[in-house]
This record gives C-alpha cells, sequence and structure tokens, in this order.
C-alpha cells in the first residue's frame, strides 16, 4: 500500500471536482474501469474516522464526481475476489507476504456492503474466484477493443495498460487527478510508454513485496528499458555492459517468476455484463434501507444525481 494515504489522496477525496478535459469529451464512447478495492481503501485512509462507514461514503462521493466530470458511455467496478491469488504466490512467494497479519482487516466489512450496495444500485460490479480487481480490469480493457477505456485506480501496476491514444489511467494525485498516458509515462520515468511493466519488474515495488534486480535501481532499470525497450530485447541484447548482464543472469529465476505476479492478466472468461450506467436503481429497497442503515444519505444522493443527469444527457444526446 502507498505510503502517507490520507496526506496524497485527501484532496483527490475532498475536491468538488476530479478534473476534466478534452480526453472526457472527445465524442467517443468511453468505459470506466473502477478498481474498488485500491479506491476503496484510499477512501477509508483519506475519509475522517468520524464518518460512517467512512470507506464507503468516501468511495460513493469520489464515484459521483468522476461520473460528473468524465462522463462515462458505461462503467463497471471491479473487485479483488482474492487480494493475494495463489497463482501469484506459487510464482513468488514473497509477494505481499508484508501485508499479512493476524488481526482483521478493518475494511473488509465496508468492501463487502460497498458491492451490495452498488450491486443494487444497478453498476456492474466484477470479479472473479482467485484473480485481483487489476487482472478484471485487464481482461474488460481488452475485450471492448473498440471503445476508450479510462482506469481509475491508485495501482500503478495499471500503468502497465496504458496505450494511447485508448487507454490511460486516472491516478489519484494530489489536487485531484493524474490522466496517465504513454507520454506521461515517458516524461515521469523517462522510458517508452509501454514498458512500465517490465521497469518495475527490475525496479521492484515495495507496495507488493517485489524486491527487483539486486544492484539495479530506479535511475538505471530507467535507462535500460530507454536503451532497449522491453525486457526481452534488454536479455537477449549482445551489447550490454558484463556488470548489468552479471545481475539480470543472478536474477534469472526472479524476473521469470515476477513477470507472472506484475503483469495483469488479460483474458479471464468473464461472462458477458450489461455496463451502462442505470436509469433507476435495481434494488430499490437494498439502496434504502443501506442509505438509512449507515447514515449514507449525502454520499448516495449525490451519486444518483450524478447518475440521472448523465444518463439524462446520454438520452437527449
Amino acid at each position: 500500500m502507498e505510503v502517507n494515504l490520507s496526506q496524497q489522496f485527501s484532496a483527490f477525496f475532498q475536491s468538488e471536482h476530479i478534473g476534466s478535459g478534452p480526453e472526457a469529451r472527445e465524442g467517443h464512447r468511453m468505459l470506466l474501469l473502477i478498481d474498488y478495492s485500491s479506491m476503496l481503501y484510499r477512501a477509508y485512509h483519506s475519509t475522517p474516522a468520524t464518518v460512517p462507514m467512512n470507506a464507503v461514503h468516501g468511495f460513493l462521493g469520489s464515484l459521483a464526481r468522476i461520473i460528473q466530470d468524465r462522463k462515462p458511455s458505461g462503467l463497471a467496478v471491479c473487485c479483488d475476489n482474492d487480494w493475494r491469488p495463489q497463482f501469484r504466490v506459487d510464482a513468488l512467494p514473497m509477494y505481499k507476504t508484508h501485508r499479512v497479519g493476524d488481526l482483521p482487516d478493518p475494511v473488509t466489512p465496508q468492501e463487502v456492503l460497498g458491492r451490495e450496495f452498488l450491486d443494487a444500485l444497478g453498476l456492474a460490479v466484477v470479479g472473479w474466484p482467485g484473480y485481483e480487481a487489476e487482472d478484471i480490469v485487464a481482461t474488460l480493457a481488452h475485450a471492448h477493443p473498440g471503445e476508450v477505456i479510462e482506469i481509475l485506480s491508485g495501482d500503478r501496476d495499471l500503468f502497465d495498460l496504458v496505450e494511447d491514444p485508448r487507454i490511460r489511467v486516472l491516478y489519484p494525485a494530489k489536487g485531484g487527478i493524474q490522466i496517465v498516458t504513454e507520454s506521461w509515462i515517458t516524461e515521469k520515468y523517462g522510458i517508452p510508454g509501454r514498458s512500465y511493466g517490465d521497469f518495475a519488474l527490475l525496479r521492484g515495488d515495495p507496495s507488493d513485496g517485489l524486491p527487483g534486480v539486486a544492484g539495479i535501481g530506479e535511475k538505471t532499470a530507467a535507462s535500460l528499458m530507454a536503451r532497449y525497450g522491453n525486457l526481452q530485447a534488454l536479455q537477449s541484447a549482445s551489447d550490454l555492459n558484463p556488470k548489468v548482464k552479471a545481475k539480470l543472469e543472478a536474477s534469472a529465476d526472479y524476473l521469470k517468476a515476477a513477470a507472472e505476479v506484475v503483469m495483469p492478466v488479460r483474458n479471464l472468461p468473464l461472462p458477458q455484463r450489461d455496463l451502462s450506467l442505470p436509469e433507476q436503481p435495481r434494488d430499490p429497497q437494498t439502496v434504502a434501507r443501506i442509505t438509512q442503515e449507515y447514515s449514507l444519505s449525502n454520499a448516495v444522493q449525490r451519486l444518483q444525481k450524478a447518475l440521472h443527469e448523465l444518463t439524462a444527457l446520454k438520452a437527449r444526446s
């Protein structure tokens, strides 16, 4: 998990508007994919604990704002059905070991409640046994090749999916969101826009327990990706510095295993779902019950207003 979460994301969850621009208004059909688990945890850390069901409250408020500002044609809430999938642990046993503890996760009850509420509202809530939200996002992004895809997530692993001009990530940052494109990745990290996944393998990612290649830090990883473009070309290069080559060879097993861990799965057999925005709640009684029981009326009213305004706009266009 990111450090200093409350400072890094509080502006995002408390701002009146997330930020918009021509990217959201190109006249093309745009599918918005929400990394539910990532955004829920950030809402938990960014919304005061005195607010009832603070993670759900903050998430619903951010969802209302992004619907208002980005105006998607369709939306899917993508969930972790397993936050530490066995296939990733089998490939790399150190994966997320630092997050395993004896105490119950305080966000879990809110995660379950939020799913129930979003489903009752009529939004597509999508998960798959044994996989993380990032795998759902990746699969849906590649199952809709004719649509512009925007991904709301605080997980940089999803930068690997960025593909100009079709797929971009909306990454929470101070003051709003950063629209992550290939050009932004190049400017930020000094690497080709589609090289982030291999760059992360080399550099490592402490938030997921990935050590990276010993002796290759962020600057060296960036320079190698800038020169060779991807990990396969790097490992097969004939002009590698002998010291770098030795480090890569020493970490060959790690690199092979980590590739299964870092790269989101893009081909899950997800069933067909209607991803259109609901005009009316699917289950009004459940929406009303949860809203009243957990004092969510303000956040729910904002979200329902955003949905109503957008569906009315789509009907007129």
